[in-house]
């Protein structure tokens, strides 16, 4: 039996007490209070985000994958990053992944009690063949669920480094995992919905590990997302206001080097800066492991 009275996450409000009998207005202004702790109870991380996302980029620089594994709103907020990733930062599909329980269906449709059973975790870890250059994080806003602990003591094994993102303190899941992120976000505003301040702390911390990952494997530029992937006409056209943004070239200019190198904006910027060709822009970031600014150093000592 599970004593929800020693969950964090299940602990009565007394701010949201009598929500139901107050104004619209006053509704939103209590729903807006409590979602500022979200905030804050991520800020006390901090220091342990930046040592996560920098040991995943380093491992991701050795091949290593990035897994996301959780259950009900945890297990989507984990696909959502995951999946955000390849647009944005042009990775493969394969390199951030997003597992949840019930699998692919569970994403639309709840299935609460996939959840459960913790063998299902680990054989979902089975089948992706973690190694220890993976990073596999659970996420928990209880910080209990049989499914992400069965997944971490799993991963555990296989020797990939783990890291727990939990709302609950004393959990689980933080005891398995080699980066405890639990962020204290305190009762919720309707009793046990996680998909609330949990739910919020848990998209902010995701937010930071991933990209912080990929500024560290230089995939941005500045702020700038130079290796975007030019998909949609949205995303040409960000790709090109890179390349003017970067290269000082014109639009004509611009476009012209995007198109050599085939929509890719890093290498566009180093054709466009230094007048090369596609073959030896990437040759360029072959050899500065993808490192414009370096790229660039490069390019300017040869010309």
């Amino acid at each position: 039996m599970i004593d929800l009275n020693r969950l964090a996450t299940e602990k009565k409000n007394p701010a949201s007490a009598h929500i139901d009998e107050l104004s619209p207005l006053e509704i939103m202004e209590v729903i807006h209070a409590e979602d500022q702790k979200a905030v804050d109870a991520v800020t006390p991380l901090l220091p342990r985000i930046a040592e996560t996302a920098d040991e995943i980029a380093r491992r991701m620089r050795s091949g290593g994958r990035l897994i996301y594994c959780g259950s009900g709103t945890s297990g989507r907020l984990g696909v959502l990053d995951a999946v955000e990733c390849p647009p944005t930062y042009g990775t493969p599909p394969e390199l951030v992944i997003g597992v949840i329980a019930g699998g692919t269906n569970a994403m639309f449709r709840a299935k609460e009690g996939a959840e459960d059973d913790a063998s299902l975790g680990e054989a979902d870890l089975s089948n992706l063949a973690v190694t220890e250059l993976d990073t596999v994080v659970g996420l928990s806003a209880s910080g209990r669920t049989p499914y992400v602990v069965g997944a971490l003591r799993y991963a555990k094994g296989q020797g990939a480094l783990t890291a727990a993102i939990a709302c609950s303190p004393g959990s689980p899941i933080a005891s398995l995992a080699d980066f405890d992120l639990t962020a204290v976000t305190g009762p919720e505003v309707v009793t046990g919905s996680t998909r609330m301040k949990a739910g919020t702390a848990q998209k902010m911390i995701l937010n930071m590990l991933s990209t912080g990952a990929m500024i560290r494997l230089g995939k941005v530029y500045g702020n700038l997302m130079v290796d975007v992937s030019a998909t949609n006409e949205k995303l040409r056209e960000r790709a090109l206001c890179i390349v003017m943004e970067v290269s000082g070239c014109n639009r004509e200019e611009s476009a012209a080097a995007l198109q050599k190198a085939d929509g890719r904006a890093k290498p566009a910027i180093l054709i466009a800066v230094g007048k090369c060709t596609k073959e030896e822009a990437d040759h360029l970031l072959r050899e500065t492991n993808g490192q414009l600014t370096a790229a660039l150093s490069m390019l300017k000592e040869e010309k």
